[in-house]
Parts: C-alpha cells; structure tokens; sequence
C-alpha cells in the first residue's frame, strides 16, 4: 500500500497506467478516497453514475489516485489554519514526490473545488481540469455543517487531542466563503485554463453553481447529460479526448 510521508500527514497513494500525468480527486466531501471513483452504495446500488478514471483513463495517462488526508487510509493532523491550501499543499507534494511537474486534474463532487485550488495555487503546472458533479453553496449550508460534524467524529476518535474549536476553525476555513468555497468567483472569471464541466443537479452539488461556473470560466467545455449508465461511455470518450487535446506536446 503506497503511503507518501510528509510532516504531519501519510498519504495513501495508488498510480495506474502510463502517459501524461492526471492527478484524481474523488468525490465523497472531507470523506473523499479512491474507492469512489469505482463500486456501489445505498445511493447507487447499481454502480456509480460517474466513470472511474482509474480504468477510463489508463489506457492513455498516468492515473494518480488517492485518499484525501483524514479519509480513507490518509491520516493527518488538523490545525486552526488548515483548509484548502493545506490540501493543495498534499497534492503538489505527491506529484513532486513522483516526478510529474506538469499535470491535469479530474475532480468528482468536493474534488472541482481542489481543481479550482491547484489551479490558483501554481496555474503553470495544471494544464487541464475535468470538473464533475462540483460543490458549491446554494441553500445547503447544513450540508457543509455536517461535514464538518461527521470530520469531527473521524478525526477526534483518532486524536482527541485536535480540539473541537480546531475542527471548527478548519470548517470555516473549508466551508465559510460561498460559491465553490475553494476560490472566488473572479478566480474562476480570470482562469484560462482549459476546464470540461460535467454539471451538478442536486443539493451538495447545485445546478446553479454548475450554471456560475459554465457562465463566468473563459475557457470551458459543458457535457448537460454525462451520467450513467445511459451516458458513461459517452463520457468517458469525451473526457479522455478533452484531456489528450490538451496534452503538452
């Protein structure tokens, strides 16, 4: 089980394929781990709407999977000023830990939002993002709330020693902003990189956000149907396609 060690955090890795880099955010909120890109739930008990880039994408690129620090096997510390830099932090770290300088990124649900932040973070070594079912806040401000809650439980059964005025401070930090809380709406104005929406439709992932984003981003391809099963294939062939126009050659 590849684990990359930093100094407050172990982040459970998984590489497939070969090719050009593709860095994968997997949905799943402060939950998120690889085994969402791929499986069933209570929700879905017929496999996941999404494609699983993990197989979809291997064929032609370097897939970089992982647990997101605190899910899945991913352990870290929490501090009062942790949030979505501290992510990004993870992110670059990894890739810098493989050897990829330049790299796209695919994110599902919470992961358009790290999209957005590796973007802002270094624009010169993201060359494309795939954002899929993104967050953002529209009248579901008691979801964030929740997240928050149930981060709390995982984090401080494991150390109690993380304070809940921490856990709190990082939830602001996270969830306090509005729109895609990881950036402004300007950010996403002023952002030339290449990004393909695949848009959200329900509470965590509201359509209006998906709306602001198609809206405002200069440079962005929409995919309206993209879920499956009726439309997987579809999606995947045009995600990967997407992703090979804008390879550095």
């Amino acid at each position: 089980m590849p684990m990359f060690k930093r100094p407050d955090a172990a982040i459970h890795y998984e590489v497939y394929g070969s090719g050009f880099p593709v860095l994968l955010y997997a949905p799943g909120g402060l939950k998120s781990q690889m085994g969402m890109w791929g499986g069933t739930s209570a929700a879905y008990p017929n496999g996941f709407p999404w494609m699983d880039p993990r197989k979809g994408l291997a064929d032609k690129f370097t897939v970089v999977a992982m647990d997101q620090r605190n899910a899945g096997k991913s352990v870290a510390d929490v501090k009062p000023d942790h949030g979505w830099h501290t992510f990004a932090g993870d992110h670059f770290a990894l890739m810098d830990h493989l050897g990829f300088g330049k790299f796209h990124v695919v994110g599902g649900c919470i992961g358009g939002s790290y999209c957005f932040e590796a973007i802002e973070h270094d624009p010169s070594r993201i060359t494309a993002a795939v954002l899929q079912n993104p967050i953002g806040l529209w009248d579901n401000r008691d979801t964030w709330d929740e997240a928050i809650k149930g981060y709390s439980a995982t984090v401080r059964s494991r150390d109690p020693s993380i304070s809940e005025a921490t856990i709190q401070s990082f939830g602001r930090n996270m969830f306090g902003s509005d729109f895609v809380f990881s950036v402004t709406r300007d950010f996403v104005k002023n952002c030339r990189t290449p990004l393909y929406l695949q848009p959200g439709t329900d509470k965590a992932h509201p359509a209006k956000i998906s709306e602001e984003i198609a809206t405002l981003a200069p440079n962005i391809e929409v995919q309206k149907d993209w879920k499956g099963p009726t439309y997987l294939d579809e999606s995947i062939e045009r995600v990967r396609a997407f992703l090979v126009r804008n390879t550095p050659r």
